[in-house]
């Protein structure tokens, strides 16, 4: 599956392990202290992820991850190193867009592009969204076939619009 092998190549996902949580409503909230809304019923949470909350679409490849890394090194590197960090594993990547944004109150960057997973000969759009505060990176990242990225990038925006701080 597309979120798997996507989730695997990022490397920053990896760093945090299985982490705490509990969804209420149709909310996520995590145990580093932030929550978002699930978009809808169509996305499944992934119980076995290595993020704090995978979701797939049932029936489409797109997927999303939301992950905080409060290690209390990764908020102090720059937006450069974090965004390697991020794209590790990514392949034949092309930059579309990159901008800063602020998310509930917190600096951050959002980059979207396109790229070959580690595992996989199609091409991806994968949008990201980067904010950092004194404790922690947070990651909000939304992936699909290319030809299919319109079919739920609006969820993915929703999600992102969603967090906030507990």
């Amino acid at each position: 599956m597309l979120v798997l092998g996507l989730a695997g190549a990022l490397g920053a996902l990896v760093l945090a392990g299985c982490a705490g949580h509990r969804i209420s409503g149709g909310v996520y909230h995590s145990d580093k202290g932030y929550r978002v809304r699930i978009p809808g019923a169509e996305w499944m949470v992934v119980d076995q992820s290595k993020a704090d909350l995978e979701l797939r679409h049932r029936d489409s490849t797109a997927g999303m991850v939301v992950n905080a890394v409060c290690d209390g090194k990764a908020s102090r590197r720059s937006s450069g190193v974090l965004r390697s960090h991020l794209l590790a594993g990514l392949r034949e990547r092309k930059m579309i867009e990159r901008q800063d944004v602020s998310l509930d109150g917190r600096a951050g960057t959002r980059t979207v592009l396109e790229a070959h997973a580690v595992d996989s000969d199609s091409r991806f759009l994968i949008d990201a969204v980067t904010v950092t505060d004194e404790r922690c990176v947070y990651d909000l990242i939304y992936a699909a076939p290319v030809e299919a990225l319109a079919d739920h990038h609006a969820a993915f925006d929703q999600l992102v619009g969603s967090f906030a701080m507990e």
